[in-house]
């Protein structure tokens, strides 16, 4: 599966979409997913915390292990997928569209400082 070239990516394997009115939509790449094998459980920050770039906000645990899920910026988390939750399945079958994880309303100048990569940059980060 490509990365979509209108998201960006962190290193930690999240993507994360332009903001829309100061509010981004995350999830991880396909490439974690993969690493990760079939996700059994997902748990998610809370509507109303707040997130630091680079620090853990979560948790995806699979057949194969627990990782933590780093926040790829800074802000306020502002809605969650449920449906994820309740299926993480999503998380594998559809990391781009349904599979996503949250909404962060993002912090000023919190996406300037993020160390970001493009779709070009993480498909060579990876390797794939």
């Amino acid at each position: 599966m490509s990365n979509p070239q209108q998201l960006r990516y962190s290193k930690e394997h999240e993507w994360l979409t332009d903001p829309e009115d100061g509010v981004s939509t995350v999830g991880i790449t396909s490439h974690a997913a993969d690493a990760l094998g079939d996700v059994v459980f997902v748990q998610l920050p809370e509507v109303g915390d707040s997130i630091t770039a680079g620090e853990p906000c979560g948790e995806l645990e699979s057949t194969k292990s627990v990782s933590e899920l780093y926040a790829p910026l800074s802000g306020e988390i502002v809605e969650t997928n449920l449906e994820v939750v309740e299926d993480p399945a999503l998380v594998n079958t559809a990391p781009f569209e349904g599979g996503w994880l949250f909404k962060v309303k993002v912090a000023e100048g919190a996406l300037d400082s993020a160390d970001l990569l493009s779709a070009d940059e993480y498909t060579a980060f990876t390797g794939n």
